[in-house]
């Protein structure tokens, strides 16, 4: 019986956005990182006839699609889709087992809301209508006895569909597909393959479990086998707790001055800290990443006395240990993270930056008053107009500080017009488009980037009007209907 279903919402990102932007829906949509070296995280479906798909570099894609919105992503209202989607999954299923913020396997015989394939269908249906209606957005819903076959299915069922696979048939659904349709295989473990004369999953069936350990080791091999012959026996897993938060930024041109990258770190650690704070954690050791002009990769890590949330403790513990990595020549990319989380803080560690600093405030001042070591000198410590306290960072241009003030896509609100979106920025102005998820598309003005009564605002809420699931999924109505099978679609 299919027992396990996988929700994967469609193009999530850029869904949103369409959903929450009246004038950007049925249109091109593109999130993802604007700069030079900036790569797509999602693209809409009307993007994706363009050939635009993550992970491409934007460069490309606006090679591709000139005319399509291009937005910088907003992960608070991402996030709060999110919260909303997995509060619905989990009315069906205590076993709820989050991959990412846009989906989640489930574990129907856990909820006792299904019992045979038909049950199982009509929670997928169901469950599919009621996302819509909270969300406004679609997703595609795979059923199966595994997780492994659940979640093909949803991709088979992609976009806006669902697919069950029905028992005995998945060897025969499986034959045909690409090795790369397993998990665990890679690029790399796919070219192996290749090279050994298996492209498909029909290949790895027929080689047999010994000739897949003999190239890829017992344990891979055996894996593999398993599930080319259409076994997985992993269970879903409820508490999936984050290893690490981190956050890390591609400068469009590398920076080559020490305190410019010094700012840079302490300002990703001050977004690391509320990364942290939202997921309401603390963490032992912070973790600077550092990526060079030449692509050279540094990490360096600290850990703390006890977990912490404070985002001093941060950010001065990022920034000692940028003082053990040599930035010559330029450095493209910046990340700070903290990891080794806990749901407390250690008290202790507030004091910890203060004792740290005091310290290092001594040793500065005894390393200046040399011989002497006079209280005097030690009071004029850190003061000499030569000293590195003298030293101003590199003044960002008019463009650099639009780009970081108004992203693309972002949210405003002016005194006079209400709500907006930031359409684009440059040449000391700004342009916004003012309307609300769910007001008709609306106007575009164009501002000065220093304009008083402009000022970046929070995403709006998707506003649906949810009262009629407030006992789901009991009292839905199943609406939708399709025949839905092994190797078949449902559209709406």
């Amino acid at each position: 019986m299919p027992t396990i279903l996988h929700l994967d919402m469609d193009a999530f990102y850029a869904s949103a956005e369409q959903a929450s932007k009246p004038s950007l829906r049925g249109k091109p949509v593109v999130v993802g990182g604007l700069g030079p070296r900036g790569v797509v995280a999602t693209a809409s479906y009307e993007a994706r006839r363009f050939g635009v798909h993550s992970a491409m570099p934007m460069a490309q894609a606006r090679r591709l699609a000139p005319n399509a919105a291009y937005l910088v992503p907003r992960f608070a209202l991402y996030r709060t889709v999110s919260d909303q989607v997995m509060e619905l999954l989990g009315r069906l299923s205590p076993l709820v087992e989050p991959l990412s913020l846009d989906e989640a396997f489930v574990d129907l015989e856990a909820g006792g809301t299904a019992d045979d394939a038909a049950s199982a269908l009509a929670i997928g249906e169901q469950l599919r209508e009621a996302i819509e209606a909270v969300t406004g957005l679609s997703g595609s819903v795979g059923l199966a006895g595994s997780k492994m076959l659940a979640k093909i299915a949803s991709e088979e069922a992609k976009p806006d569909g669902i697919m069950l696979i029905a028992p005995g048939t998945e060897r025969e659904l499986l034959a045909p597909m690409p090795v790369r349709t397993l998990p665990g295989v890679g690029p790399a473990t796919a070219d192996h393959l290749r090279r050994a004369g298996m492209t498909t999953v029909n290949d790895l069936a027929e080689a047999g479990e010994a000739e897949l350990v003999r190239l890829l080791g017992k344990a891979h091999g055996s894996s593999l086998h398993r599930m080319a012959s259409g076994h997985d026996d992993r269970p879903v897993v409820a508490e999936r707790d984050a290893k690490s938060v981190s956050v890390e930024d591609t400068f469009d041109t590398d920076l080559h001055d020490r305190v410019r990258v010094r700012s840079e770190v302490e300002r990703l650690a001050d977004r690391c800290v509320q990364r942290l704070r939202a997921a309401e954690r603390s963490g032992r050791t912070v973790v600077l990443k550092v990526r060079r002009y030449d692509f050279s990769t540094l990490t360096r890590s600290e850990t703390l006395r006890g977990p912490t949330d404070d985002p001093t403790v941060v950010r001065e513990a990022a920034a000692r240990l940028l003082e053990s990595v040599d930035t010559t020549g330029g450095v493209r990319l910046l990340g700070v993270g903290v990891t080794g989380l806990a749901d407390y803080t250690q008290e202790d560690l507030f004091a910890q930056a203060a004792d740290e600093r005091a310290a290092a405030g001594v040793a500065a001042a005894l390393a200046t008053a040399g011989p002497a070591g006079g209280a005097e000198a030690a009071g004029d410590a850190g003061t000499d107009e030569g000293g590195p306290e003298s030293v101003e960072p590199e003044p960002e241009s008019a463009e650099q500080l639009a780009a970081r003030r108004w992203p693309a896509g972002h949210d405003v609100r002016h005194d006079a017009h209400g709500h907006g979106w930031v359409q684009g920025s440059g040449v000391g102005r700004v342009t916004v488009r003012f309307e609300e998820p769910e007001s008709a598309p609306g106007r575009v003005r164009t501002f000065r980037i220093d304009d008083p009564d402009l000022r970046p605002a929070d995403p709006l809420p998707l506003v649906r009007d949810p009262a009629d699931y407030s006992s789901w999924p009991a009292s839905l109505p199943k609406s939708r209907s399709g025949a839905v099978s092994s190797g078949g679609e449902s559209r709406p």
